[in-house]
């Protein structure tokens, strides 16, 4: 029986103008091996794969394709490869693999046939803004994507902030670039004037924006920038417990 290959999980720069800095020389060593590869979308792999190995030509290489929709049997091309002793990369559309990604269930298969699965060093959008948030980095909740509409994100956004403070735990969100605004005018009308509230956006490139500040602050100072950014979101309550609507209501009403 043959010897079984090993599953790298290899992160890519979080955008396409000057993040090739957030790439560790041994990932893109790694990569540079690699024949075979599951990914969210080919065109963009082939684009990182060039950018980080810009002699390679990529006629050899195959690609299988993993989202939200990709059923298991669908990849069983790169399944074989592994189980024959070949490497396979798992490359996420930006960042790392697997988190706010489809590739957990070619990592779960792995897992289950006794496949080595070796994570590799690179930019993670979730941990980078909570390590420059100010937040509780000890305890913290990512919830991927909130509702898209209005109402049902001020209910969202309302629970997060019960269980921030109940928790005492950073509660973490992203959203489509194209909803930035609309997430941030309703956090201004859900959440309590002393709730702290993080905007971290272009992590890692040149037009990074890192800020954390109170929702009353916020009200203050206006919206930045967020239109069609990538971002991440962080709400925390911290030293203080929630006082009921009255609070909220009564800055709502005088923010108006």
């Amino acid at each position: 029986m043959p010897t079984k290959g090993k599953l790298y999980l290899i992160p890519v720069p979080l955008g396409e103008e000057g993040g090739l800095h957030s790439i560790p020389a041994y990932t893109a060593e790694v990569l540079r091996q690699l024949d075979f590869f599951v990914v969210e979308r080919a065109k963009t792999a082939r684009y990182w794969i060039k950018k980080l190995n810009p002699e390679r030509s990529l006629e050899p290489l195959s690609f299988y394709e993993l989202n939200e929709h990709t059923q298991e049997s669908e990849l069983r091309g790169a399944m074989d490869v592994l189980l024959k002793g070949g490497n396979v990369g798992l490359l996420s559309e930006a960042g790392c693999p697997c988190v706010a990604d489809p590739g957990a269930i070619m990592v779960a298969w792995a897992q289950r046939q006794g496949i080595a699965v070796v994570p590799l060093t690179g930019p993670s959008a979730m941990l980078m803004a909570l390590m420059a948030s100010g937040m509780n980095g000890q305890r913290f909740c990512f919830h991927g994507y909130l509702s898209p509409k209005r109402e049902p994100l001020l209910k969202d956004l309302k629970m997060l902030e019960q269980r921030a403070a109940r928790q005492q735990e950073t509660q973490l969100f992203i959203e489509t670039p194209y909803r930035n605004a609309m997430v941030f005018e309703t956090a201004l009308q859900a959440l309590m004037g002393e709730t702290l509230l993080c905007i971290a956006m272009d992590i890692s490139l040149p037009g990074e924006y890192i800020v954390t500040k109170t929702i009353r602050e916020w009200a203050e100072s206006g919206m930045p920038d967020v239109h069609k950014h990538p971002a991440v979101f962080l709400i925390a309550v911290q030293n203080m417990q929630l006082k009921g609507k009255s609070e909220s209501a009564h800055f709502n009403k005088k923010r108006k």
